[in-house]
């Protein structure tokens, strides 16, 4: 029997103390719904994973991937023993924080739930994040214990480092040595009792994806995890046991944990965890894996029209979009494609998912959509007050989720108003209820007295055959207060010049009243983004921090055409750092976790990015590589897989760089060895 004088599972009361006092929550209720009745204590694990892993269900599969498929009595068995050993081993006690690090496979989600169980609180971190970011995470939540996938402990074992008394665990060893948490969890049962948790009770710390600057700590409860897939996953995406979804987001990210996690395992479904989700993985899972259900961002929907003529995506039944607004232009393109109509969506890590969307039947084209069940929204002016339809405003909603930021009053009090979730964006609802995005509140061009939507003017600019992607911001003026200006990344078959310039502007004029042309442009090689795929608009406009590296240029001879994947002179000011070569194994243990190229490489390059961190440099400031290889003809075989490593770990910059092939390294074993200098302005 339940003691109802306790309120809280929690004996580390750490999130819970440093919660939002109720008076700065949102109001949480169900609009237009029914309250399901979630009982007052419950561990969302039972629901999730539990319920399915009995008798014959427990056979079905949960997850497809790479090296193998696991079924719901796998996963239920591999999270009881990662349980085990946080409670045994590490003496987890519920409410204490552990951080995963993985890419998206199912041993991330045994962690995941293994956590839960436990009645810990997760910490999910996507593998692309740095020492920096991680130490953040680490320090706001007080991290002291974390499990990692060993190919991309480097960093984090580096950042935990600063932390006395923390732990370090790795997972996918090759050998299992002592201590890891492979060894460990071949030592305990497969069966575990789930801590009791209150409905109330924080299961996950998200931390959000930094738009515009750093990021925050989202706190979400065993509750809130089954409300996002009982509002948009039940009533909008409407998911049927026989799915099997794929999507690009990592896992650490909400928008990936709810589309590939909550949604299909909330109805018993499967999901194809796919590690790397470019749009040439994302095509061939779905044709390897015969996918119905795809969850991605507008630009990952753009990217795979260029080649999705070459892969069998007839499986397909639902594609939902969500992380930027998504184009008209992009919604006709993927309809003309392939049938299907996109299902546009916006959520929020601090509402864990998506509170505005459109079932793909009702679908507007350049619409967001229309409330998700459960919710309520509406458009308020700066004092808080409802504006008409029709209105350009800031969007508030309220509903079954909200924001709970962890140890962060000041952007508590920003976000959360009168009991509304204020998301800081500018939109206008129609008469018949559809949501229509203008942009980010702090994004609004106010030029010589008119309010300009940067979005509606990249739309525009989307449609024209030389862009192949946009952004469009504000610049202050002191005759207009702002201008307009665009960054544009070009196809690939066309060239920045005047004349294109004059073509642009003039194309915009076109289409829109002549007052939003915009009267800069400027061709850029890539736009800066998010890990998880939004462009950082911030940059954009921050002339120090710039789009690009400050302080590095990048050269090449008249007539010569910029090669691909490497630069071959780049120039720059500021303080040097080298960095010695570094080979592809644990720089903890000295042993190698993968034995083929490809994987020694992706260790490498994550040792030289600790090693520049630690010297107080980024990737982007790499001027210079040096790669030393023993094997040539496994290089060119290994090629696109250490593309993708590269793409991971060091991102799209593409320094100077020399190949050489040698007959042995020092090391026994080593297939590689990377040097590198940045420089740091």
């Amino acid at each position: 029997m339940t003691d109802t004088r306790r309120t809280t599972s929690h004996t580390d009361t750490f999130v819970l103390d440093h919660l939002p006092p109720a008076s700065m929550r949102p109001m949480m209720a169900w609009s237009g719904l029914p309250d399901p009745g979630y009982p007052e204590w419950f561990n969302c694990a039972t629901e999730l994973l539990d319920s399915w892993a009995e008798g014959a269900r427990g056979d079905r599969i949960v997850f497809y991937h790479a090296h193998g498929s696991w079924t719901y009595r796998r996963l239920f068995e591999k999270a009881n023993r990662i349980a085990h050993v946080l409670v045994k081993e590490c003496g987890l006690v519920p409410g204490g924080r552990v951080l995963l690090r993985a890419t998206n496979q199912p041993m991330l989600v045994a962690c995941w739930f293994g956590v839960l169980k436990a009645g810990g609180v997760a910490v999910t971190t996507m593998p692309l994040l740095r020492v920096r970011e991680l130490s953040e995470i680490i320090d706001k939540a007080a991290v002291r214990l974390a499990l990692t996938d060993t190919t991309v402990a480097a960093d984090l074992e580096a950042a935990m480092a600063a932390t006395p008394g923390s732990r370090v665990m790795h997972f996918n060893t090759i050998e299992r040595p002592p201590g890891s948490l492979d060894a460990l969890m071949a030592a305990q049962p497969a069966e575990f009792q789930n801590i009791l948790t209150a409905a109330d009770d924080p299961a996950i710390i998200a931390f959000t994806s930094g738009t515009t600057g750093r990021s925050k700590g989202t706190v979400h409860t065993h509750r809130d995890l089954l409300a996002a897939s009982d509002a948009y996953g039940r009533h909008v995406l409407r998911p049927k046991p026989n799915d099997i979804f794929i999507g690009s987001p990592p896992i650490a990210f909400t928008y990936g944990l709810g589309g590939l996690v909550l949604f299909p395992m909330r109805v018993g479904a499967a999901t194809a965890l796919i590690e790397q989700g470019s749009p040439p993985q994302m095509l061939a899972g779905i044709a390897k894996y015969r996918a119905t259900v795809t969850i991605s961002s507008p630009t990952g929907y753009r990217a795979m029209l260029k080649q999705i003529t070459e892969f069998n995506v007839r499986s397909l039944r639902r594609c939902v979009s969500a992380g930027e607004t998504l184009p008209a232009a992009t919604f006709n393109a993927w309809h003309a494609t392939t049938g299907i109509r996109l299902m546009d969506g916006i959520g929020s890590t601090e509402l864990l998912h998506m509170f505005i969307g459109s079932t793909a039947e009702d679908a507007k084209p350049g619409s967001t959509g229309v409330v998700v069940p459960g919710y309520e929204a509406m458009i308020v002016d700066d004092k808080g007050h409802e504006v008409a339809h029709g209105t350009v405003g800031r969007l508030a909603v309220r509903g079954p989720t909200g924001c709970r930021y962890l140890a962060d009053l000041d952007n508590q009090r920003t976000y959360v108003q009168r009991g509304w979730n204020v998301t800081g964006d500018a939109y206008h609802v129609d008469d018949n209820g559809y949501f229509w995005y203008h942009a980010r509140t702090d994004d609004m061009i106010i030029s010589s007295g008119y309010n300009i939507s940067g979005p509606e003017i990249e739309n525009v600019l989307l449609t024209h055959p030389a862009v192949a992607e946009c952004a469009v911001i504000g610049l202050p003026d002191e005759a207009r207060g702002h201008v307009v200006k665009a960054f544009i990344v070009l196809a690939p078959e066309a060239s920045g010049s005047d004349v294109l310039t004059r073509e642009l502007q003039d194309y915009v004029k076109a289409e829109l009243a002549p007052y939003k042309y915009p009267r800069a442009i400027e061709f850029a090689p890539e736009l800066p983004r998010t890990l998880t795929g939004k462009i950082q608009r911030y940059r954009l406009r921050s002339p120090a921090s710039g789009p690009w590296p400050s302080g590095l240029k990048f050269h090449e001879p008249e007539g010569w055409a910029r090669p691909t994947g490497y630069a071959n002179a780049v120039s720059a000011t500021g303080r040097s750092v080298f960095i010695a070569g570094q080979i592809g194994w644990d720089p903890v243990t000295s042993v190698f976790n993968a034995r083929g190229l490809a994987g020694q490489v992706r260790q490498a390059l994550a040792n030289v990015v600790a090693a520049l961190a630690a010297a107080g440099a980024r990737p982007d400031q790499i001027t210079r590589m040096t790669w030393y290889i023993t094997d040539q003809q496994a290089y060119a075989e290994a090629r696109k897989d250490i593309g993708t490593h590269y793409r991971e770990i060091v991102g799209r910059h593409f320094p100077a760089m020399t190949m050489v092939v040698v007959k042995a390294l020092i090391e026994p074993g080593a297939l590689v060895e990377i040097e590198a200098t940045a420089v740091v302005e």
